[in-house]
């Protein structure tokens, strides 16, 4: 019986070209959006050739939802330690707001890049399931949060977790796109609102 061990390094060779490839594409995908970005734009912006990342990826829609998993896997666990280190609602509250509003300076392009993609799963049903998977795992990610939230404000939470999702999302989306238009008062918008929505989020004790 032959060994595995080069099967094994071949797979993983590859899968660290691909992450590579991801990582270089994400920064043309994340300056020309979706519908302007051709496998050949990739290759021009980067190390790699255009055959190279056709071998690797056959088309670009391939290249594009696995660049966006690639990267939604990379920030998904972004408020994990401030859900582990916060030792009070107030300090999470504030520690969650902060990261928010450096993740919207810092990632901008990769946010645009990820609502762009998320809008046009809207007309094509090749792009539906990536999206869908990696939006209930932006759920599961604030879902974490809130309800760490809860238990250090001694509460529970008063809606379900798709609900608070799409309220947060919602407030962040517009956030990044006064960002994007150069409105210095996106950040303070952004932050002003998730220090309030958190604790509306609580259910209201019943008055007897």
């Amino acid at each position: 019986m032959s060994s595995p061990g080069p099967s094994r390094a071949r797979h993983r060779k590859g899968l660290e070209r691909r992450n590579e490839l991801a990582e270089s594409a994400l920064l043309t995908l994340g300056e020309l959006g979706y519908a302007r970005t051709s496998l050949r734009d990739i290759a021009a912006n980067s190390p790699f050739s255009h055959g190279v990342v056709h071998y690797y990826f056959s088309d670009k829609t391939e290249l594009i939802t696995y660049c966006v998993r690639y990267y939604k896997t990379q920030c998904v666990t972004r408020y994990d330690d401030i859900i582990a280190e916060s030792v009070s609602a107030p300090a999470l509250l504030d520690a969650f707001a902060e990261r928010l509003t450096q993740t919207l300076v810092e990632d901008a392009a990769m946010h645009r890049l990820w609502y762009d993609l998320r809008t046009q799963a809207m007309f094509e049903d090749v792009l539906r399931p990536d999206v869908l998977m990696i939006d209930a795992t932006l759920e599961d990610m604030i879902w974490r949060v809130l309800s760490r939230y809860a238990v250090l404000a001694g509460g529970e939470l008063g809606t379900d977790s798709a609900t608070a999702y799409a309220m947060l999302d919602g407030v962040f989306e517009r956030a990044l796109l006064r960002h994007l238009a150069g409105q210095p008062e996106a950040l303070d918008f952004l932050r002003e609102r998730a220090v309030a929505m958190l604790p509306r989020l609580l259910a209201q004790a019943e008055v007897s």
